[in-house]
């Protein structure tokens, strides 16, 4: 396969000599596009040597009857690498801004898109920077991970170029994932529910939908045929994906239930309220000088119906995936919750933990299946690690994928 591979002004610039060469081992072409900035720490010719391939410099090709190149390899390229991937790149990619060939190329093509970001600690963690990476991975950009360490400003932290070898193998998984949940359709659901109180007080939890957003666009990236059901979140979602906006619980167990029947999975997400208000007012509630009770109702079980509806009608279909959120004793209630309801996977996790559960980026988990632990520690640690909400959504689409083969295999006699 063709692989663009983009080269941005920093430091780490020196190791995407090396990310092409293993890109070339594992029997990709790659053609190398340096930035301006790329090649004040890189010479061209050394990727010349590497790919034996012209390295693209310039926003057009010269001669009258060229092509126009960042069409032309938009076209051809199989998947886009940015390493190192600047806050500049970014910046131009998350906006629009297409002022020279590698961000007119990410603009043109419609190939999965890898980047791996490089840059100081603050600017990394820059708002800015934030919201703009955040920004690349709703519209379904993989992003990996800068590493921790000394940096070559002198400083000691989050920001240095991830090693050639795990660049390597994300753009390995994104070629091998592109394409494969082709003719599927999955139904994810995302963020939190609102019951109402009143007209201007409601019940709700903490999440951000930010782990279904990161599922939806997973899948959508593989080709599925995605509808997102999402609570109230202030986030963008993902493109090519069917969104269909809920408020509270009853009227996304009344969404769900009604699509089920259609789709090969269902991936439960969304943190559901737990209680409705038993009565909601018509009027803000004045204050009450000795408090307030509220009268409170269950909301129905979406995942425990969906699971009792597939058993009773004797159905393999629609794969049903549940998430537990616990705070104690999370893989015992999880294998609870996944033979209580009837479902044939639970993502746990411990949101107690700092980094993991509600309203951040990252996340750390536990599939639980039948019996068996895929995602748990890794050997010699007690507790699953923290990976970012994208990196699980990938991995759970794995699990996914697999799990549909195993039910699309004849039986043997």
């Amino acid at each position: 396969m063709l692989i663009a591979l983009g080269v941005c002004g920093g430091i780490g610039a020196y190791k995407a000599v090396e990310i092409a060469r293993g890109l070339q081992n594992n029997g990709h072409d790659v053609v190398a596009i340096m930035t301006r900035s790329a090649r004040r720490f890189v010479g061209p010719l050394t990727f010349e040597a590497i790919t034996r391939r012209r390295v693209i410099t310039s926003q057009f090709a010269e001669g009258a009857n060229a092509d126009i190149e960042h069409i032309s390899l938009a076209t051809a390229a199989s998947l886009l690498v940015v390493a190192p991937a600047t806050a500049n790149i970014i910046g131009k990619f998350a906006n629009g801004v297409a002022d020279d060939f590698l961000s007119s190329l990410y603009l043109a093509t419609k190939a999965p898109v890898v980047i791996a970001p490089a840059m100081n600690t603050n600017m990394l963690e820059h708002e800015a920077v934030q919201h703009n990476l955040a920004s690349l991975v709703a519209r379904g950009v993989h992003v990996v991970e800068p590493g921790a360490g000394y940096l070559a400003c002198g400083w000691i932290g989050k920001g240095r170029l991830a090693e050639p070898e795990a660049v390597v193998r994300a753009a390995e998984a994104v070629l091998h994932s592109a394409g494969s949940l082709k003719g599927r359709k999955v139904l994810v659901t995302a963020g939190p529910t609102y019951e109402d109180l009143d007209p201007v007080r409601f019940i709700s939890n903490r999440s951000s939908g930010k782990m279904g957003y990161a599922i939806a666009t997973e899948a959508a990236t593989r080709g599925g045929e995605v509808v997102l059901v999402t609570g109230p979140t202030a986030l963008q979602p993902p493109p090519a994906v069917e969104v269909v906006r809920v408020r509270r619980a009853a009227e996304m167990h009344a969404v769900v239930m009604h699509r089920a029947p259609d789709v090969d999975a269902v991936i439960m997400a969304a943190a559901v309220a737990d209680y409705t208000p038993r009565r909601t007012e018509t009027e803000k509630m004045p204050k009450q000088a000795d408090g307030l009770v509220l009268a409170l109702e269950r909301t129905p079980d979406i995942l425990g119906d969906l699971g009792q509806w597939r058993s009773t009608a004797g159905r393999e279909r629609p794969l049903l995936i549940g998430f537990a959120a616990e705070t104690s004793a999370v893989d015992a209630k999880a294998r609870e919750k996944l033979r209580r309801k009837k479902v044939d996977l639970i993502v746990a996790n411990d949101i107690s933990r700092e980094g993991a559960g509600f309203e951040v980026d990252t996340n750390a988990v536990t599939f639980i299946d039948d019996g068996t632990q895929d995602f748990g520690p890794a050997p010699g640690r007690d507790v699953p690690a923290i990976r970012s909400k994208r990196e699980i959504a990938s991995e759970l689409l794995d699990r996914v994928e697999a799990m549909l083969a195993r039910k699309t295999q004849p039986a043997r006699g």
